[in-house]
């Protein structure tokens, strides 16, 4: 008897349903319009803010790294070029490198 109840209803149900869903889809985007159009920050899934506000100790920051991180690719490409010499060493014969030694040492005595 139930049955008969809910079959006839069931377009209703699902399009009061799909309202619904529609009506919290349209709310959610007017709320967010609002907040981007006033200024604050939006928020994630946890409540961390998506786009905050910039200020100046946060712009800063960002100096300071970028500063930081240009001294860091500076020192790193040093690096490299000192491991490419290592290598280099490492990899010729002994002979060849014996006869570098030998032409330094009588650079240096002229």
């Amino acid at each position: 008897m139930a049955e008969n109840v809910i079959i006839p209803n069931l377009p209703w149900i699902i399009a009061g349903g799909m309202s619904i869903g529609a009506l919290g889809l349209i709310a959610w985007m007017f709320t967010t319009w609002l907040r981007i159009k006033n200024g604050y920050p939006l928020d994630g899934a946890w409540g961390q803010a998506i786009y905050p506000k910039r200020d100046d100790e946060a712009m800063e920051r960002i100096k300071l790294l970028s500063q930081e991180n240009a001294q860091l690719r500076a020192e790193l490409g040093s690096i490299k070029d000192r491991l490419a010499n290592v290598e280099r060493i490492v990899t010729d014969s002994a002979h060849s490198l014996d006869r570098e030694i030998e032409q330094l040492r009588g650079s240096r005595s002229n």
